[in-house]
């Protein structure tokens, strides 16, 4: 058939669809050929109006297959001009904006923007403004309400219009306060544009879309002007389109267009920004704004073409699917009055050939069968593959499982900055500022893989992890002092530590010998990070793609941060500088696998493959959660005629649409996600509820079950409870006074702590654990005792701030334990004091005795000197201790085996024999104690307990046991069997690695449970 060359003037606007069907690119320039091609030049002289770079890219491509396609040798192309993507940050292409344009302003910078808007917000509120990254976030929130005024063409003055004014009382005070804000601040911003000279962005883009109107509709182009895959309907834009449609050689060709639609479903998705009249009642109700084809109809009613002058574009592309798709994807996608039909639709109506639903169990297995199904679409020559998803942790995880097979396919929505490496070591450098140097922080940078110091990146690290075994534990204050402590004591056995610290302290101290409170410049603030950052890694922190970009933000953001003198206390630098590095996306150069491509929704639009797989087909993805504006309620921007958030869902349904047109598309989801079980999206339902029985059903069962494979080993057989026999050599060890009680209730712990030596690594920065309390308390009591020797007034509390000190206790512990502990030591000091029928033999007294051969050994925290010449033997808890229920089962038998060793005067500073036994605890008190803390507890039948065991039986009893464990574990060949006994309140350092969760469930189903 002949193709139909551009109609005349006369004939109106000059609009047109490619179906979903068609594939847009390849259907585009097969029909640009034919219509615009010249003899001699080719299509020169064609300029074609995208909507983004992206766009320009995807067209490019189906030029070059056409070319290839023909046997053509060579193909002079089309110039091509971008309209420009605000989403995608995009400005408009040279045709649109000329060099030389003066008397239009130029656009402000975004971040100078919002450094001015913060400014003006800041004066606004007064006292009331929030301050650093808050008020940041605040002005970066109001230019974003700016920009969606503008786009709109809604200007300040609308604010005050009787629409607005009528809703305004019936809003909560939270938003007439926002309201008020943002339109005193809009007013001082427009004064503040008009002074310095420059436009918002949005509003320049306008007026240069109406520049570009005026001049072609005065003086219409020569050559042929083409907008194609323009969906914005932006008024700017939709009335530049008007004027492209009507130019003699112009025309403007939509994107997946709905032909068939019928008129009755047309009227339902509402006026779309058309005002009824009076005695219109077909637009009384709310408009379908979530509908594909809604944005469609609001550009069509600001183009002020009517729908039945959109005219088919008659080609279609290489990679087009069968024309029932599109029929089946408009019934899809029916508004809710007019799905009722699907109940009588025919089933050639309801079938999508080609288009099936994969569900996987998790985020990980759908990425891996996805990345399956790449893989084998790749085998079929110049078979192309496209992975579109909004989900960018699952793209990434694509990306790298294509990458096991080396196919490289990098995710052309690319990663935010601060995810970069670059990006994460200038922002743990800002990190390690605003938290005083931390554990935490301070070793992830100096472990970062671009930070070396200048030397061999093996050296570095093994120094690192030497310091960073010696920070671990609670938490310390912040600043470089506990590190200097720590390396001070390094140092005395590993001598080059204080030359590798010497290196890393030098390049860290200008972000730490900083007052974090007071505010300072902020691009002071970035010249420091940026110095420091480049000390610690070198060139590498510019080289590669992320640290070019990470340049350009350095410089742009510090410059305006200078210009309207912006300060912030350093302590709030990260959060300032994580929000500005979260919206700069850092995307991949050119170069990956020709036949794959790994797309956001935007990038995703225009592009066709022969296979489409859709991920993150799960509610809040795809489509994302609707957004609530800042600073406007949802009534006052329906008021002023802006799409409010669910206008997003409706483009995201476009794009879907849009994808579904390809020859074979795959739906794919997974069941949970992060946070739990994930709802299918409301598009997936849609395709489920129409196709019903016809939905193909298990096709990609084979790849799910292949992509567990490859994740799952096979099944392990049962593991059983541990018992391990070590040799009698390996048995040959000492026993401590605490060791009994493990030996007797879990002896596998035991075994793994003194038989083969484990023990575990406390985190950075933990919580105070028991261990560091009751160590803490020991040392303070310890030195109080011995420097009450000297001089018996000596306080306690002095001491307690000494020990602490040195221990660089972070302040937010002392604040919230010391107060605790200094009641409870204060306790022990007055009952010392009040001692007359006793003393203090010894603190901290170690002793060893010799039972059945094996050296038994234990240290007593402190031993009293009895008024019948009889001893007291003292344990310090810092907790509640052990009962007297506890000693009679034999799990609380450290004081039995102190007192047999100072039985056998195994304790040099004191001898004699045990007749007290009492633990110390300085836990809340339980009588009157005016403290508040300590109290002193006998685990023993006294007084008017009821259980327990007599004292005069506690040490043959413990005799006994100790006698027990040595002949079976010791001397003896018996296993040292896990959670042996089921009373033994056992704790789980080891329970990883006795595997207890693989044999606990199997023993209690047996009834043999520990």
């Amino acid at each position: 058939m002949a193709e139909a060359r551009p109609a005349s003037p006369a004939s109106g606007p000059k609009v047109y669809s490619i179906a979903a069907h068609r594939g847009f690119a390849d259907a585009l320039v097969a029909g640009l050929v034919p219509r615009y091609s010249d003899p001699e030049l080719g299509l020169a002289r064609l300029t074609l109006l995208l909507p983004s770079s992206r766009a320009r890219r995807t067209v490019s491509e189906a030029f070059i297959r056409h070319a290839g396609d023909e046997g053509r040798a060579g193909l002079l192309m089309p110039r091509m001009a971008v309209v420009g993507d605000l989403d995608l940050d995009e400005a408009l292409g040279p045709l649109l904006d000329p060099l030389g344009a003066s008397e239009i302003p130029p656009a402000i910078d975004p971040q100078r923007r919002m450094f001015a808007l913060a400014r003006l917000i800041a004066e606004e509120m007064d006292e009331d403004a929030p301050k650093g990254a808050t008020l940041l976030r605040l002005a970066r929130e109001a230019g974003a309400t700016m920009d969606r005024l503008l786009v709109e063409d809604v200007g300040p003055e609308q604010l005050v219009d009787e629409k607005v004014v009528n809703i305004f009382p019936d809003l909560s005070a939270h938003w007439q306060d926002s309201i008020r804000l943002f339109a005193n601040v809009q007013i001082k911003w427009l004064t503040w544009l008009g002074e310095n000279g420059v436009l918002d962005a949005a509003a320049r883009r306008n007026r240069l879309f109406d520049k570009a109107r005026e001049a072609w509709k005065a003086n219409p182009p020569a050559s042929p002007i083409v907008a194609a895959g323009v969906t914005s309907a932006a008024p700017a834009l939709a009335k530049l389109l008007r004027i492209v449609s009507e130019l003699p050689q112009g025309a403007v060709i939509l994107p997946d267009f709905d032909l068939t639609m019928d008129a009755a479903v047309w009227d339902e998705l509402g006026r779309a920004g058309d005002r009824p009249t009076p005695e219109d009642t077909a637009f009384a109700r709310e408009d379908a704004v979530t509908h594909p084809q809604y944005h469609l109809k609001l550009l069509l009613n600001r183009m002020g073409v009517a729908r039945e002058e959109v005219q088919p574009w008659h080609r279609k592309g290489m990679t087009a699917a069968p024309p029932e798709r599109s029929h089946a994807i408009s019934a899809l996608f029916l508004p809710p009055e007019a799905s009722k039909v699907w109940v009588d639709l025919p089933s050639e109506k309801r079938r999508i050939a080609g288009v099936r639903i994969m569900e996987a169990a998790n985020p990980e297995e759908e990425a891996q069968a996805i990345a399956l199904l790449v893989r084998k679409a790749l085998v079929e020559p110049e078979r192309r593959v496209a992975v579109v998803t909004p989900d960018r942790p699952l793209a990434r995880r694509v990306v790298h499982h294509l990458a096991r097979w080396n196919i490289v396919a990098d995710d052309s929505a690319g990663r935010p900055l601060s995810h970069t490496a670059a990006g994460r070591a200038f922002l743990l450098a800002a990190e390690v500022m605003a938290e005083g140097a931390r554990a935490v922080p301070l070793m992830a940078l100096l472990g970062h893989p671009l930070v070396d110091g200048g030397m061999e990146r093996g050296v570095w690290l093994r120094r690192l992890r030497r310091l960073e075994r010696e920070l671990r534990g609670p938490r310390l204050t912040p600043g470089l002092e506990p590190v200097r402590t720590e390396i001070a004591r390094l140092s005395r056995r590993h001598p080059e530590m204080a030359e590798w610290w010497a290196i890393a302290e030098e390049r860290l101290a200008p972000l730490v010998e900083i007052d974090r409170e007071t505010p300072v410049s902020l691009a002071d603030l970035i010249d420091t990070l940026a110095a420091c950052a480049e000390a610690l890694c070198g060139d590498k922190l510019w080289a590669q793609e992320d640290g070019r970009t990470l340049a350009g933000f350095v410089e742009e953001f510090r410059l305006h941060a200078r210009e309207s003198g912006f300060a912030v206390a350093p302590r709030d630098v990260a959060a300032v500088l994580a929000d500005a590095m979260e919206e700069r996306a850092v995307r991949p150069p050119y170069g990956g696998h020709a036949r794959v491509q790994v797309l956001g929704l935007l990038e995703a639009r225009m592009n066709r493959a022969d296979l489409v797989i859709c991920a993150g087909l799960n509610e809040g993805v795809w489509p994302a959660r609707g957004s609530i504006d800042a600073l406007l309620a949802a009534p006052v921007l329906r008021a002023l005629g802006v799409p409010g958030g669910d206008f997003r869902i409706g483009l995201s349904a476009h794009d879907l649409a849009g994808a579904m047109g390809a020859p074979e598309v795959v739906l794919s989801r997974s069941n949970r996600d992060e946070g739990g079980p994930a709802i299918p999206s409301r598009f997936l339902l849609r395709v489920q509820a129409l196709l019903g029985d016809l939905l193909p059903r298990h096709q990609d069962s084979e790849t799910i079950a292949l992509a567990r494979v490859m994740t799952r080993a096979e099944p392990a057989p049962d593991y059983p409870r541990p018992m391990p026999r070590p040799t009698p050599q390996q048995r040959d060890v000492d026993i401590s006074a605490t060791a009994l009680d493990r030996l007797l209730g879990d002896p596998y712990q035991f075994f793994a702590q003194k038989i083969m030596g484990l023990s575990d690594l406390d985190a950075l920065d933990a919580d105070p654990n028991p261990l560091w309390q009751g160590n803490i308390a020991h040392e303070i009591l310890e030195r109080w005792h011995n420097a009450q020797k000297a001089d018996p007034s000596a306080r306690i509390a002095p001491i307690m701030e000494q020990v602490l000190d040195e221990e660089n206790a972070d302040p937010l512990v002392r604040g919230l334990w010391q107060p605790r502990l200094q009641k409870a030591l204060e306790w022990v000091e007055e009952t010392v004091g009040s001692y007359t029928t006793r003393k203090v033999l010894a603190v901290e007294a170690t002793g060893s005795m010799r039972f059945d051969e094996v050296l038994v050994h234990g240290r007593a925290d402190r031993i009293d000197w009895l008024e019948d010449g009889s001893l007291a033997i003292v344990d310090y808890k810092t907790g509640k201790p052990s009962s007297a229920a506890m000693v009679e089962q034999g799990f609380a038998l450290q004081l039995g085996i102190l007192g047999l060793i100072a039985e056998q005067d195994g304790f040099t500073e004191a001898s004699g024999q045990p007749g007290a036994y009492e633990y110390w605890s300085l836990g809340r008190a339980k009588d009157d104690n005016p403290h508040g803390f300590g109290y002193v507890e006998v685990p023993l039948k006294v007084g008017k307990k009821r259980s327990g065991i007599e004292p005069e039986e506690f040490l043959p009893l413990t005799r006994a046991k100790l006698g027990e464990v040595i002949g079976k574990y010791i001397k003896g060949d018996a296993p040292f069997t896990a959670r042996e006994n089921p009373d033994y309140p056992a704790y789980d350092t080891f329970d990883q690695l006795m595997r207890l969760e693989e044999w606990l469930p199997r023993q209690a189903d047996e009834g043999d449970a520990p």
